[in-house]
């Protein structure tokens, strides 16, 4: 599933990322979003929890692109 997220979230932010990094955002994103589902009270659905991990990864890819141009 970690490769999935992360390789959704690269289709929506245009990063492109080999497969071990799919994982580790998709990971990183997983645990963001649900951060996030916390905060929300939107339900605990699965689709809900997909939508908000790939935005949690969306999150982390946009961080990381920030990192890599300072």
């Amino acid at each position: 599933m970690g490769a999935l997220i992360g390789w959704l979230a690269g289709l929506i932010m245009k990063s492109s990322n080999g497969l071990i990094m799919n994982i580790i955002i998709g990971i990183l994103g997983s645990i963001v979003g649900g951060l996030i589902g916390k905060l929300l009270p939107l339900g605990g659905s699965w689709w809900i929890g997909l939508i908000f991990s790939i935005v949690g990864a969306c999150l982390v890819i946009w961080i990381l692109d920030l990192i890599k141009k300072k």
